[in-house]
């Protein structure tokens, strides 16, 4: 049906009164959403908020219960991603849905390749998709074999794959996720072009900064609910903070740095190479000190974590625990000596998704709440309740599978997990967080950042990795700035007086 208010007609996206429930749980409450032509809309909302289910609307994945949808002036029921494509809604995905091993290409054009007399017509693909980058202001021959490129130019094929089917309205969904900082400001350049041409920008992130810089408007989701809307330069930052989350946060982080005793390393790092990355590394951390690893996308600061956690194989040097040499073959010996590790990749790494709450926090524990052949399950129903009440996990029942929850409350249970062994015998001595808050709301990135901070408070060494530089200023009491594998400089938080020297520091620039 055509709309008949003038005024829509300058609406790429207009959906109210949107409701969706799945079961008994009603995920959107009456959602109202809009996206002007040639605008950058930033969807923010914590974990579990309703945003990604209002986005599966508009991308045709589900069907709304009621409300409605109008895309470009025109009421839509889209009942595939298929049809939400012929209608112009693209969708840049977080994760990467591409093929390695296929050139640009092939990845742009897979499943709708062009063919000529029934075989594929390679000529016009490529042809095809220089027209799409040419458009995009890009430099990037189609011929090349996606594995070749660095992760930026897969995040630009993702974007061309959207508009090869004509997008004029594009989801992207955490974006920058996967960017290095040198090429985040690429992709903020090309999103600038792409509103040039009157597309427009669902832009879904948890960073503010990215929000002030690249959007013109925001809408906040709480609750299955529109709860604010309104122009980015008129909406202070710690307003839309309190509007996601419902209350007030804490503005700032409390160290207690009286708390690090000198002289005394918990973790000590002498020597270490491993894998062809990590090369000569040593560093001590010390107890109750929260130690920052900083460095772009390749660095060593992942490969490192792994090494001390025994799933990259040691070439050389040596790891201690309290003066004491441990050998670290493989994670077990790692838990045994009181090294945990919380990993980039929760649901790959951490968690067992298909496992239900209570088996993926009580699965490092097991041995220590037998009772001969069998489990102590009246302790271990203890233990869930106590570690769901400390780190405020959300979830329905300690039963409920995992993959479930939110990736806020994912990653709560990932934590969770170590601390479990900290109250069953097996006392953590060092615990590594790799991008512990990534892909987290803002909300519950606060209370991951205070965790880490109370765990230090506790006596426990902390190793901090982030690509938020702002994260890693809030924590730490030192940080290592390492490039190619190797520390090439240390810093102790006094001698950073911002982040901009943090991003110097770590680009090599001084």
């Amino acid at each position: 049906m055509q709309s008949q208010n003038p005024a829509a007609e300058t609406l790429a996206i207009s959906m109210r009164g949107v409701r969706k429930s799945f079961g008994k749980f009603e995920v959107l409450r009456g959602a109202d959403f809009e996206v002007r032509r040639g605008e950058v809309h930033a969807l923010l909302g914590g974990n579990g908020a309703g945003k990604s289910t209002l986005m599966k609307i508009l991308q045709g994945v589900h069907r709304p219960d009621s409300g409605e949808v109008v895309i470009e002036g025109k009421r839509v029921d889209f009942s595939s991603p298929h049809d939400a494509a012929a209608a112009g809604v693209g969708m840049v995905f977080q994760e990467f849905s591409l093929i390695p091993s296929l050139t640009v290409a092939r990845n742009i054009f897979l499943g709708r390749e062009p063919r000529r007399f029934g075989v594929i017509d390679d000529r016009a693909m490529v042809r095809r998709a220089q027209e799409i980058f040419d458009r995009m202001g890009t430099d990037l021959d189609p011929r090349v074999v996606l594995s070749d490129l660095p992760v930026g130019y897969w995040q630009l094929t993702e974007i061309a794959k959207a508009l090869s089917v004509d997008a004029r309205i594009l989801i992207m969904d955490e974006p920058t996720a996967s960017l290095p900082y040198t090429e985040v400001e690429q992709l903020f350049q090309l999103i600038e072009r792409l509103k040039e041409q009157s597309i427009s920008v669902v832009y879904i992130s948890h960073r503010m900064a990215e929000i002030e810089r690249v959007a013109d408007r925001l809408t906040v989701i709480r609750d299955g609910r529109t709860v604010l809307t309104g122009k980015v330069s008129e909406v202070p930052p710690e307003k839309v903070v309190e509007t996601i989350v419902g209350r007030e946060i804490l503005q700032g982080l409390s160290r207690d740095t009286s708390k690090v005793i000198a002289g005394e390393p918990v973790l000590s790092v002498r020597s270490l190479s491993s894998g062809d990355r990590v090369q000569d590394v040593t560093f001590d951390v010390a107890r109750g000190e929260v130690l920052g690893l900083a460095g772009l996308i390749g660095s060593g600061r992942t490969e490192i974590a792994q090494s001390l956690f025994g799933i990259d194989r040691i070439a050389a040097g040596e790891v201690l625990v309290d003066g004491r040499r441990v050998h670290i073959r493989r994670p077990q010996d790692a838990i045994d000596a009181g090294i945990m590790l919380v990993p980039e990749d929760r649901a790959q790494q951490g968690l067992v998704l298909s496992h239900s709450v209570r088996s993926n926090l009580l699965l490092p524990s097991l041995g220590r709440l037998r009772l001969g052949p069998l489990i102590n399950d009246l302790l271990g129903r203890d233990l869930c309740k106590r570690l769901m009440t400390r780190l405020q996990i959300r979830s329905s029942a300690i039963e409920e599978t995992v993959s479930r929850l939110s990736g806020g409350n994912q990653q709560k249970v990932v934590i969770s997990k170590w601390l479990g062994l900290q109250q069953s015998g097996n006392p953590t001595r060092v615990l590594i967080l790799d991008e512990p808050t990534k892909g987290v709301d803002i909300g519950t990135k606060t209370e991951i950042m205070q965790l880490v901070l109370d765990m230090a408070d506790e006596g426990i060494a902390v190793i901090f990795i982030s690509s938020e530089l702002q994260e890693l200023l809030s924590v730490s009491d030192r940080v290592l700035v390492l490039r190619d594998g190797r520390i090439e400089e240390e810093l102790l938080r006094s001698q950073i007086p911002d982040e901009e020297a943090l991003q110097l520091a770590v680009q090599g620039v001084h």
